[in-house]
This record gives structure tokens, C-alpha cells and sequence, in this order.
């Protein structure tokens, strides 16, 4: 980086990894073998990449910074490694090769919308760096503060494992918090495409409110599901008969666990239909 004059900007989630036996372990975790095809993404000046490489079939590595890019492009070059696919580009807008396993310090700037991203994937696992807080929300528990829309989507779609923790000293520059290296295992698939974009809705919706009651919070954020009048939402809601749903609707977004909140996704649907 010095010799090209690069300043690592940390708003950009620039914070690159030094510690070489974390690196190491990182990649271990992978298990990674001649036939995978490794996703990386953001990987700077490649301390992951090169290692990747040269135990993987295929690296395709994606980077934003054409600066920063093109480095790597050089360093790949000067190590003679040819099967490194390097993508100069927005990770949340190209579409992704064909891979089997994602192996990324990701930017921390963009740890949701990428995990969402990667769910629309088949994989057969991930091992992905957060801040340390982003990586407790993943596994987050009912009831407790970290629990979280993040954790209701990823409970169909994936066993969350916290590997280890990586000190914010392992970077440069250093962060304002640690980091947790995380394990993502799909699961199989025990729920519809069309169920999944339902309660993807209602999750978004009861998160936006996660501490008021259910009731409230459907109609606070009708709008997410549809575009339904509020008014039409309230009376509908006051017209339920079923003893079950509605003392669902007295709980507070908090403590309903995701396979409540898929069961009331299925049974409230229709009411928000304009």
C-alpha cells in the first residue's frame, strides 16, 4: 500500500486484515479443496485471495476499488496465479458466477444487504467476517436485544456458527470494535419460495417495531406488505375470530419466535390483500 500510496478509508469498510494466523485460520475453516469455487468479496489487496487461490479450483474475487483492483490484478500477475477471476464491480449489483463455497472479509458497511444477497444462492457454506455485534444479531435469541429481523431470515436458510473472535489489532486501520468470524451451512429448503416472501414481508414489517404488540406494529407498517388503507387494516383486524391469532396479536414482536412469525404471516396474509 505504500508503494502505491493507498489510504485505506474505514467509512468504506477499508479495514484490511494484518494478522496472518487469523488469516490462516479463516481460510482452515473452509476446508477447502481443488473443486471448490470460492466467492470472495472485497478483497483489497488480497491477503485472503492469494492463499484462496492456491487451494482452490477458482477464486472469483470481487472488488469496487478500481485502485485497489487493479493492485491486486498486479500482485496476482507477479505470483503467477491464473485462476483468480477478478471482478471489478458493486457486489450488490453483479450478478455472481457459479461458486460453491464464500470466503470474505466482508465490508462492514454492507454486512446486511449482502448476507440477504447471498441467500438467493446456492452454496454449500460461508465463512464471513462481521463486527463482532452484526455476528450476535445473526444468532440472535428471542427476547434478547440482539434478536433481530437479521436472525428471523436467516433461521430458514441457514445454521449460524460463531467460529471465533478476531481482535480489532488484527486490522489496519483499526476498527472501533472486534470482529467474529462466522460459519453459514444452508439448510434444506422446508418452505416455499412464495411462504419465504411472505414472511420476509411481516418480518420486515414487525421489526420496524419490535417492541411494540403485534397488532401495532402490522398496522404501523401495513405498507410494507401493501397498499392497503390503514383503516381497512384496523377493522380487519378487529373482525378476527379465532382466539389463537389474537393473542398472537397482544405479544410484542420480541418474543415471537420465527416459526410463530411464519404462522401468522400465512393466517393474517389475506387481510392485507387490497
Amino acid at each position: 500500500m505504500n508503494k502505491h500510496g493507498i489510504k485505506l478509508n474505514k467509512n468504506l469498510g477499508q479495514n484490511y486484515l494484518i494478522d496472518k494466523n487469523k488469516r490462516d485460520q479463516i481460510i482452515d475453516f473452509g476446508d477447502i479443496t481443488k473443486d471448490d469455487v470460492v466467492l470472495e468479496i472485497g478483497t483489497g489487496i488480497g491477503t485472503l485471495t492469494i492463499e484462496l487461490a492456491k487451494k482452490a479450483k477458482k477464486v472469483i474475487a470481487i472488488e469496487q476499488d478500481e485502485k485497489i483492483c487493479g493492485i491486486l490484478a498486479e500482485r496476482l500477475e507477479d505470483e503467477k496465479i491464473d485462476n483468480v477471476e477478478l471482478i471489478n464491480d458493486d457486489a450488490l449489483k453483479v450478478e455472481f458466477p457459479q461458486f460453491n463455497k464464500i470466503i470474505s472479509n466482508l465490508p462492514y458497511q454492507i454486512s446486511s444487504p449482502i448476507t440477504f444477497k447471498f441467500l438467493n444462492y446456492d452454496f454449500d457454506l460461508a465463512i464471513l467476517m462481521y463486527q463482532k455485534e452484526f455476528a450476535n444479531r445473526m444468532d440472535g435469541k428471542v427476547g434478547t436485544r440482539d434478536y433481530s429481523r437479521l436472525s428471523a431470515m436467516l433461521y430458514f436458510k441457514c445454521d449460524v456458527e460463531k467460529l471465533t473472535d478476531v481482535s480489532c489489532e488484527s486490522f489496519i486501520p483499526k476498527p472501533q470494535i472486534d470482529s467474529t468470524v462466522v460459519r453459514l451451512t444452508p439448510k434444506e429448503n422446508n418452505i416455499s419460495d412464495e411462504d419465504f416472501k411472505i414472511y420476509s414481508k411481516f418480518t420486515k414489517a414487525l421489526f420496524q417495531h419490535r417492541n411494540k404488540k403485534i397488532r401495532n406494529a402490522l398496522i404501523d407498517s401495513r405498507h410494507i406488505i401493501s397498499n392497503i388503507d390503514k383503516k381497512v387494516v384496523k377493522k380487519r383486524l378487529n373482525e378476527i375470530d379465532d382466539s389463537e391469532i389474537e393473542e398472537y396479536l397482544k405479544m410484542r414482536v420480541v418474543m415471537l419466535n420465527p416459526e410463530e412469525i411464519l404462522f401468522i404471516s400465512q393466517r393474517l396474509y389475506p387481510i392485507f390483500e387490497v
